[in-house]
């Protein structure tokens, strides 16, 4: 994988977008403890001081996510869920947490990563841990026949490069979707809230993306989704919704800012 690496602050666009109440620097460990002000909760994560792949950091992305999650949470709930690029665990923990989601961290084949999300759902009361998948973009994926109906990530367009390998890996898991049980998934109808009515696909990806980078690169990510069969569409707010082509349902209303 490339490496890209960046300053803190260099990441957000003011550091108002940040919202870190107390730091516990241990420098034998190389990990920074921090307060992260989450809708309705506050959750104590352990970061990496520094990290080669940027798993150390809660991007702009993850707390957008939550709040947009917390209002359209018809959309998620009942869902068996993967998250991509997991990074520290934090979203995870909160959707546990807030609505009991059945869901599982996934991120680079890398074991450091992997201890630091179970020690996080520790030090925040999720017992037994989240479960979790390493797996490196474009690789075999672990399981051949994937069982999440939904898939969510927040800002992992960084590294452009990995674009092929990430399409692929969202490719299969989408399209090789295989139903664990024959539990039903809720129905989600208008959302009053904001003025949408929309029926959410079994599978489905959605995406928060609040990094800046090139209009450019970040255009060549969902023509790459268009060119391998799937459906893009902005929904507002800088949420993404990917499905298989194949797999289109009907869709009315408003869906752009």
């Amino acid at each position: 994988m490339d490496i890209a690496h960046f300053s803190p602050s260099s990441l957000f666009a003011d550091a108002e977008e940040v919202s870190v109440d107390e730091e516990v620097t241990d420098v034998h460990q190389s990990f920074v403890e921090r307060r992260h002000q989450f809708p309705g909760m506050e959750l104590l994560i352990r970061e990496f001081s520094f990290h080669q792949l940027n798993a150390n950091l809660l991007w702009p992305g993850t707390f957008a996510f939550a709040e947009w999650l917390v209002q359209h949470h018809s959309w998620i709930e009942g869902r068996r869920c993967l998250e991509l690029g997991s990074g520290t665990g934090a979203l995870a923990i909160f959707l546990k947490k807030s609505f009991n989601l059945d869901i599982t961290t996934s991120d680079y084949d890398d074991q450091e990563i992997e201890e630091n999300i179970a020690h996080n759902c520790q030090a925040n009361g999720i017992t037994p841990v989240l479960p979790h998948v390493k797996h490196s973009w474009g690789e075999t994926f672990p399981s051949a026949e994937p069982d999440w109906d939904l898939i969510i990530a927040s800002d992992i367009l960084l590294y452009v490069k990995q674009y092929p390998n990430l399409i692929k890996s969202l490719s299969f898991l989408l399209k090789s979707y295989k139903p664990k049980d024959d539990k039903a998934i809720p129905s989600v109808g208008n959302d009053q809230s904001s003025g949408m009515c929309m029926g959410l696909a079994v599978p489905a990806f959605l995406m928060s993306w609040r990094r800046r980078i090139g209009k450019e690169d970040e255009s060549l990510f969902f023509t790459g989704c268009e060119n391998a069969g799937l459906e893009v569409k902005h929904i507002g707010s800088r949420v993404y919704f990917i499905k298989p082509r194949e797999n289109m349902v009907a869709t009315t209303g408003s869906i752009d800012d």
